[in-house]
């Protein structure tokens, strides 16, 4: 852990979580532009990697920065997934925490799409009185992938009732955070069993609607998307993601009802 600035005792102790499989060209640049927002933010943090069996010298770059940024790296030799590392991630922050109703977890990608710059509205939204906040994704200018678009334009009508029910307004969105007692609360009752099952968006909606009836209010803050710097081919798959979100339509959402705040 790392002290930056001069934070009082109340403040919570931030777990950047990255899921990352094969992203070498800018994990240690996520990585470091996350120093130099928490540093600014003046907050205490942690940065937890999952490296999800990379094979491209992802691992190297993170052991440089895991000598000199407060950062731990969780490996695994065969691939688990998308949704396999935001378990792995989620259990770690709320393994480490003292004070889960305190400290939250904000889960960022590792492909530079979503900005670290964004962290700080999160946190605030959370110590404002959320405990799930999501950023919903807005236009910015730089028009995302045309499957992408394809899929986003799709899911509302495939998602019926489920996506009109959904206490965020972007409940496709993985970028969010965590109040860390509602993840507590969530394993009481999952306990060893795995609560995602799904990939992608798909993961994100399960997600959501695995927290949301443990969240007494949940917020949503702006974000913007930047995948015209990606520094790989984009694995997103439309036909793949709206199948996956047909199957958490019908297996395993519960429409929450949680308060939501803007």
């Amino acid at each position: 852990m790392c002290c930056l600035g001069t934070p009082s005792l109340v403040d919570s102790l931030i777990y950047v979580c990255i899921p990352s499989h094969n992203e070498r060209p800018t994990i240690g640049v996520l990585i470091w532009k996350v120093r130099k927002v928490m540093k600014e933010f003046g907050r205490d943090y942690e940065v937890i990697v999952f490296d999800d069996a990379s094979t491209d010298g992802t691992r190297e770059v993170l052991e440089r920065y895991r000598r000199v940024l407060p950062m731990r790296v969780l490996t695994t030799e065969r691939r688990i997934g998308y949704p396999g590392a935001v378990e792995r991630l989620l259990r770690e922050a709320l393994n480490r925490t003292s004070y889960p109703k305190r400290d939250i977890a904000v889960l960022l990608q590792a492909d530079f799409t979503e900005s670290p710059d964004h962290i700080a509205p999160l946190v605030n939204a959370i110590e404002g009185g959320a405990d799930v906040v999501v950023g919903a994704v807005q236009a910015n200018g730089i028009p995302l992938p045309r499957s992408m678009r394809l899929a986003r334009w799709v899911a509302p009508f495939l998602l019926g009732r489920t996506f009109g029910s959904a206490p965020v307004s972007d409940p496709l969105s993985g970028f969010r955070a965590y109040r860390l007692i509602v993840l507590k609360k969530v394993l009481r009752d999952f306990g060893d069993r795995p609560f995602l099952t799904t990939e992608g968006w798909a993961a994100n909606l399960e997600l959501l609607g695995v927290v949301a009836p443990y969240a007494r209010r949940m917020g949503e803050t702006p974000v913007s998307l930047r995948y015209d710097i990606q520094a790989r081919p984009s694995r997103f798959r439309a036909i793949r993601t709206l199948r996956g979100l047909l199957r958490v339509r019908r297996e395993r959402w519960e429409g929450p009802q949680a308060e939501v705040e803007d």
